[in-house]
């Protein structure tokens, strides 16, 4: 084996063909000539044929009626060899001129793009074709049409070879000035055209250039026969997509400018030289036709400018996923509904719909998010309005043409949106919270002030938890007061406002401080102590939490250090610090907490994140985060269990090593009727699954009793220490660097930054 690759076969043809094209030129005319003529048309024929049968059964017929041209010119040129010269016009002239139109109807319907047969390509032609037309009758057609001295019928074939280089013309020039990519079989069959179009000009407009370059110009058809019929076997489509908006370039509106500018220069060019009477009929004709013409190409420019200026105000005022009317449609569609009456404004979002792209991916939620567009939709009364704001976010406009009809919109989107939704193959309960705004005279509010009424109804019911709120007065004050708190959190984190402080984890049995958790407190210069019931959830809704809790873990873990290195046995073996949602879900996470252990000279192992189950329970980004935590060694706590979602589950899918029992069980522990049974199981739940128990927010003697004799081994709260600062472990006996936290390893997760209510 050569190692060399055979061409492909339409390749072949092409340059062997061109090569006997090119080498025919050379021969002087007579049998040989004739016959190597023959069998190279011939052989183009059956290529052309064998190439069509190969094509899909759309274009075969062009092709047909393509080799039908082909073979009939090659027929002229048979009989013009067997006639001679001597006879004019002859059969062969007959022939030549049958296959003109063959040729053109093919290359036209082989080289059009796909659309309507009446396209902007079948116009430009005409006017290509009118304007040619017009200058050929005025200087070469209508001189030999005139001209007595000749027969009718060879004035007539006369004519024919340059009306038929006019129907060329006409079909190449839009070819070759088409846009956009072009295939190799269109150019294959644009060559052909150009190539036979250059001849026949030569022949009819040139004849004294024939004696010198005749066998040249019948080489120039043979090379196009050749041409030709490459593109019938090349693998590549000729017959191109709807070109979208049949755009007309700038070479193409030159061609055609040039093209009507062509009338009044024949005027111009016949006046100059005086040459005699103008044929004003077929100047007539012709200019109206042009005109025809040219106002019909501009109509359809303009009809298409319409649609798809309609096309892009619906675009530009539709959601693509959902088919709903975007922010703009509907607040211009709710300022008509307001104008007419009362009406109802009620602004939703999903508040499960994070978890379902956490843990399902973006597909599902787009389903969901179509599903819930639809719901909406056909829930809604005929004059009422649904939109997508954007992501989870919906708006209603709800008219109220009777009394209490608006309430009855809300109630049942509330019970609609109750209802699992179906995405794909999953249901899913996606947990919706509306916010109502009411207009209750004609026009007297704003669309814009009601839409911003209903979104702070709407962020007040997911503050509080609940699925519906209607705007009153005192919410704006309330977001106010909120907006403001979160500006100053934003100066106090500049400022350094912010103090972090600790309290004591202790073994129940011995008294002695094991490990302390790390809270933060906000002393504002002019609010004085701000509660973290106030602040954090502010931190969470506007992400400043990341930026405090990252604060507070890297203030902890350096005073961590400190005390290693100060108290040595005495110091606590790990430090506890709270990690909120809002931080797992920030990417890069587990490598900022690795950062900070690094920088410190702490040990992975201690360092103990606290995060709650709610946190987790959705999956995703947040257990990834914990789980990458947990493998650096990292060690991980179940904070406020039992609270959130209670899944046992949690336990065994996330790695975890401590359960931290909620303050709300240890109340009840010493109150009676059973209700220490929680804390009683939290403690065989976590002693089966390898896990410590730490019992949070101890306040008496008799709970820490309780709780040793129930089996826990740490507590924290009040009865040990409440947090401080600067604790002090010497005091309390101290836990040497051996008695680390035990307990089994496993992969986890993270949560919202809890803080110690005192």
């Amino acid at each position: 084996m050569t190692g060399l690759r055979r061409p492909p076969w339409w390749l072949a043809w092409l340059v062997g063909g061109a090569a006997v094209a090119a080498g025919w030129s050379l021969l002087p005319y007579g049998v040989p000539a004739v016959v190597c003529s023959t069998l190279l048309s011939f052989a183009a024929c059956t290529v052309m044929v064998v190439g069509a049968r190969r094509r899909h059964r759309d274009q075969q017929p062009a092709w047909y009626i393509f080799a039908a041209g082909v073979v009939t010119w090659v027929a002229g040129d048979l009989v013009y060899a067997v006639q001679g010269e001597g006879t004019y016009p002859s059969w062969a002239d007959a022939f030549y001129l049958g296959a003109y139109p063959l040729l053109v109807i093919a290359l036209f319907l082989l080289t059009r793009r796909r659309g309507p047969f009446w396209s902007g390509n079948l116009i430009d032609s005409a006017i290509v074709a009118i304007s040619v037309g017009i200058a050929y009758w005025t200087f070469v057609i209508e001189p030999i049409v005139v001209d007595d001295s000749q027969p009718a019928l060879a004035r007539a074939v006369t004519a024919g070879y340059p009306t038929m280089g006019v129907l060329l013309c006409a079909l190449l020039v839009p070819m070759l000035l088409r846009r956009g990519p072009r295939t190799a079989g269109m150019w294959l069959l644009t060559v052909g055209g150009v190539v036979t179009l250059t001849c026949n000009t030569v022949y009819t407009l040139l004849p004294a250039a024939m004696y010198s370059w005749g066998s040249f110009v019948y080489g120039g058809y043979l090379l196009a026969y050749v041409c030709w019929a490459a593109a019938a076997i090349h693998p590549s489509p000729t017959l191109l997509p709807a070109e979208e908006g049949d755009s007309l370039g700038w070479s193409r509106l030159l061609a055609l400018l040039a093209s009507m500018l062509m009338v009044p220069a024949i005027l111009l060019v016949q006046g100059e030289r005086g040459t005699g009477a103008t044929s004003w009929l077929a100047v007539g004709i012709g200019s109206m036709a042009l005109f025809v013409l040219v106002v019909t190409r501009m109509s359809g420019y303009i009809a298409r400018a319409h649609s798809q200026a309609r096309r892009l105000h619906d675009l530009a005022m539709r959601d693509d996923l959902t088919g709903l009317p975007n922010r703009r449609a509907f607040e211009e569609e709710a300022i008509k509904g307001v104008a007419t009456g009362p009406c109802r404004l009620i602004m939703v979002d999903l508040a499960g719909f994070k978890h379902v792209n956490d843990r399902l991916g973006r597909a599902a939620g787009d389903q969901a998010l179509a599903a819930v567009a639809t719901l909406l939709r056909a829930s809604l009364r005929e004059g009422d309005a649904v939109a997508r704001m954007g992501a989870d976010e919906f708006a209603v406009l709800a008219l109220d043409t009777r009394a209490g009809e608006g309430d009855a919109v809300v109630t049942r989107l509330m019970d609609l949106l109750r209802r699992p939704i179906v995405s794909g193959e999953h249901e899913l309960l996606l947990n919706a919270r509306l916010g109502v705004a009411d207009s209750l005279e004609c026009g007297a509010v704003p669309v814009s002030e009601l839409v911003r009424r209903a979104d702070t109804a709407r962020y007040a019911a997911k503050a509080a938890g609940s699925q519906l709120m209607v705007y009153t007065a005192e919410l704006d004050a309330r977001s106010d007061a909120t907006a403001q708190l979160g500006a100053d959190l934003r100066h106090s984190l500049d400022d350094g406002d912010f103090r972090v402080v600790y309290q004591p984890i202790v073994d129940l049995d011995t008294g002695r401080f094991r490990a302390c958790e790390a809270l933060v407190r906000w002393h504002h210069p002019v609010r004085g102590m701000v509660s973290p019931v106030d602040f954090v959830p502010v931190a969470e809704d506007n992400g400043l939490i990341v930026e405090l809790g990252e604060f507070v873990m890297r203030t902890s873990c350096w005073k961590f250090a400190a005390w290693r290195h100060e108290l040595g046995r005495h110091a606590p073996s790990y430090i506890s610090v709270n990690v909120s949602a809002r931080q797992l879900s920030e990417p890069g996470f587990p490598e900022v907490v690795a950062g900070i252990i690094a920088e410190c000279g702490m040990e992975p192992a201690e360092l103990l994140v606290e995060v709650t189950e709610t946190a987790l329970f959705g999956g995703g980004t947040a257990v990834h985060a914990v789980e990458t935590l947990h493998e650096t060694g990292v060690r991980i706590a179940l904070d406020d269990f039992g609270t959130g979602h209670s899944s046992l589950g949690l336990l065994r899918t996330v790695p975890v090593d401590v359960l931290k029992v909620d303050k709300s069980f240890v109340d009840e522990i010493t109150a009676g009727g059973g209700r220490a049974v929680i804390v009683d199981a939290l403690i065989h739940v976590s002693k089966g699954l390898g896990l410590r128990a730490v019992a949070e927010g101890v306040e008496t003697e008799e709970q820490a009793n309780y709780l040793r004799e129930l089996g826990y081994e740490y507590a924290q709260g009040y009865l040990f220490g409440k947090p401080v600062p600067e604790p002090s472990f010497r005091d309390s006996g101290g836990a040497g660097p051996d008695d680390q936290l035990g307990g089994q390893l496993d992969p986890g997760g993270l949560q919202p930054l809890t803080v110690d209510q005192a």
